[in-house]
């Protein structure tokens, strides 16, 4: 069990879930906090989808965050330079990314991940976000599914 500080990938900014922890990963990352395996991800994965949703260069973010600012004005920054989305796309969006390891394509990468964190039996846990959240020591709720 680990915790770096970050928030979870449940967690919403401007009703966009994981947006927060990209930007929690960047921050952390920039003072050199961020633990090596978290480090061979950034900008990929989640992250690029997060960023493709909006629109935006992944390193022009990286940018952006480190001259500060709140989550929402980041997040702002994100809807001028790239686009918002309608707020049909960000239900779709919340509701494919918080269903990620479930019976998708991903499954097979998340029961390696938990078959690595010792967490195999863990029926519990059925998607990446409650994996993370499992991982980072954060009790799951019934709300992931």
């Amino acid at each position: 069990m680990r915790n770096f500080g970050l928030r979870s990938p449940s967690a919403k900014v401007g009703n966009l879930v994981y947006f927060g922890r990209m930007l929690d990963k960047i921050r952390s990352h920039a003072k050199g906090e961020l633990p090596p395996d978290y480090q061979a991800n950034l900008g990929k994965g989640f992250d690029g989808n997060c960023t493709q949703l909006l629109r935006v260069n992944y390193d022009q973010l990286v940018e952006r965050v480190k001259q500060s600012g709140t989550d929402n004005e980041i997040l702002q920054w994100c809807f001028s330079t790239g686009r918002q989305p309608s707020e049909e796309e960000i239900h779709i969006w919340n509701e494919f990314m918080r269903k990620r390891g479930w019976n998708d394509e991903v499954s097979e990468t998340l029961k390696r991940r938990k078959k690595e964190a010792g967490m195999a039996a863990r029926s519990e846990i059925e998607t990446m976000f409650t994996f993370i959240d499992a991982d980072e020591g954060r009790s799951l709720n019934a709300n992931h599914r």
